[in-house]
């Protein structure tokens, strides 16, 4: 049996074929700025992806709840070398009159400057923007949080959840890692026990009783890209998104439901239908929803 080589070292043995075997490192990062197309591809015919990956392999994962003391749930994920900070914070508010038995879900995603030389300073990039909008529609299709769980008093008083979500790291699939962060957040949310007094129209929250979010569907996204007609990328990093013309993202539930199907494009792969990448995409998806929600309950959340 042939041994497996490490990662570093199928980097070096794809480079050398792009570039030659006296390639030096730093001809190597020169060759992969000018022709990041012609340099992945090299990777790809061997069977891995620049960062050392196999071809279908996503990166790994860890989650770590709980970890801002002064929100009601928040968590941290990492992707690879993608991190998000999800912090959740419940605040009383009053419904409005055409919709009295229901409260609010207000969610937020920001990729700062600091994350990446890819976002300059200043207002929400279309990015951001963007993943705010997807995450705000997966929530909602999804009733992750029944609005109507939300409602202290009908009429009177229900709870507004703020659901921020900060990107300090991006190497790419910030969706993914919004929604992993979002729902272990969600899962570790705690809120106090509250009460609206008619006498004195105010609401009263208990400073010891706590009770955690009740919550629908709780999805888990899975991203693609497809790389010049040949090949489907799962989890696609910085360096690949942006020779991806063609985007697939497949959002499940537990009971591997479409929570959320999108494609961004409209290439696809020689040889193969659409349904046909669809449904490879949806298979690669259930056993990486699967990890994912394993990952979650390893993790006590």
């Amino acid at each position: 049996m042939a041994a497996t080589l490490p990662p570093q070292q199928h980097t070096a043995e794809a480079y050398s074929s792009a570039a030659g075997p006296s390639s030096s490192t730093t001809s190597a990062e020169v060759f992969k700025k000018l022709h990041p197309a012609q340099y992945l591809s090299r990777f790809l015919t061997k069977g891995y992806r620049s960062d050392g990956r196999k071809t279908i392999d996503w990166r790994d994962v860890s989650i770590n709840a709980g970890s801002i003391s002064t929100s009601n749930g928040s968590s941290l994920v990492r992707m690879g070398d993608t991190t998000m900070v999800c912090g959740i914070k419940a605040e009383i508010a009053e419904p409005t009159a055409q919709s009295p038995n229901a409260g609010y879900v207000v969610p937020n995603v920001d990729l700062p400057a600091l994350c990446s030389p890819n976002f300059k300073p200043g207002p929400p990039g279309d990015e951001a923007q963007t993943i705010s909008n997807w995450l705000n529609d997966l929530i909602v299709s999804s009733n992750t949080i029944p609005p109507s769980s939300l409602v202290i008093s009908p009429g009177k008083s229900v709870w507004a959840i703020y659901i921020d979500v900060v990107c300090i790291n991006y190497d790419g699939n910030a969706f993914d890692a919004a929604v992993l962060a979002v729902m272990a957040a969600l899962r570790n949310v705690k809120l106090p026990k509250a009460r609206y007094e008619e006498e004195t129209t105010r609401t009263i929250c208990s400073r010891t009783e706590k009770y955690p979010l009740q919550l629908g569907r709780i999805p888990l996204s899975c991203s693609f890209g497809i790389f010049e007609s040949t090949h489907l990328l799962p989890d696609p990093t910085s360096y690949e998104t942006p020779l991806l013309p063609t985007t697939l993202i497949i959002a499940l539930d537990e009971s591997n439901h479409a929570c959320l199907i999108r494609q961004e494009g409209l290439g696809g792969i020689k040889g193969k239908s659409g349904e046909r990448v669809l449904g490879e995409a949806w298979s690669m998806a259930e056993e990486r929803v699967r990890v994912l929600r394993g990952i979650l309950e390893v993790s006590g959340i």
